[in-house]
């Protein structure tokens, strides 16, 4: 019987060898495939950096103010900053706050604490939540004074400053949260340290971090306009009243 033979067709082992994603695709248009797929990355890579900057910004003016208890200079105020209730008592995050904020009082560290937090509906009412918890740890109420109208950061240090007349002070928060607080209240016009509360590392932690990520462009912008608080109103002599009656 005879044997067909094979011809030998290097043109279409070539067409074959080719990714089928890229067969009949012209040299021309292969190099455009390129050049728009570096451009999607250099694209994502500045997006990258402009969505970085101002977390960066908030670290680079806050590093040399976060310190610990033990460590921080006294000051007559701390600034404690709500964090949620639950069934109507501080949240685990807040408890921890609040902890560290009767800690700094028992140690001598601050004489008064300003506790801010959200009332902006009856049936919510941070800073009476976090005044209850301190005076059953052992801060006497009159040395607890409340900011009824901090609905967020900005507000907070803005009615610190200018409803309350805090100049100088200590502020409690979580770790992932007090360098947007430290460069926010700075920016206000107080001048800041920060406790950085730790916390284990869950779900919550890592939520608490990327949000603060997604926060530093709306901090950046409170910082360069310095827009007022969403409620103001008329200045408090709560401070003033609770160092006098300190006696210190």
């Amino acid at each position: 019987m005879k044997q067909r033979r094979l011809r030998w067709n290097p043109s279409g082992l070539r067409d074959w060898a080719k990714p089928s994603a890229l067969r009949g695709l012209s040299r021309p248009g292969l190099l455009r495939s390129r050049r728009a797929q570096r451009r999607l990355v250099q694209a994502a890579m500045i997006a990258s950096v402009i969505g970085l900057a101002p977390a960066t910004w908030m670290h680079l003016v806050a590093d040399s103010r976060v310190t610990t208890v033990a460590e921080v200079p006294r000051q007559d105020v701390a600034v404690v900053f709500g964090a949620g209730l639950w069934k109507g008592k501080p949240t685990k995050y807040l408890a921890h706050r609040l902890d560290t904020a009767a800690e700094l009082y028992r140690g001598g560290k601050v004489r008064v604490v300003l506790v801010t937090g959200d009332n902006g509906r009856v049936e919510y009412d941070e800073p009476d939540a976090m005044r209850t918890y301190l005076t059953e740890r052992g801060v006497p109420d009159a040395r607890i004074v409340s900011d009824y109208a901090g609905f967020d950061t900005w507000d907070s240090c803005v009615r610190a400053k200018k409803i309350f007349g805090v100049d100088r002070a200590v502020l409690v928060t979580q770790d992932f949260h007090i360098h947007r607080a430290v460069t926010l209240c700075r920016s206000a016009g107080v001048e800041s340290y920060g406790i950085g509360v730790t916390e284990p590392q869950d779900s919550t932690w890592y939520y608490g971090g990327v949000r603060e990520v997604l926060a530093a462009g709306k901090a950046a912008l409170d910082a360069a306009f310095e827009p007022d608080p969403r409620y103001l109103g008329a200045k408090e002599k709560g401070i003033q009243e609770a160092l006098v009656a300190s006696g210190e």
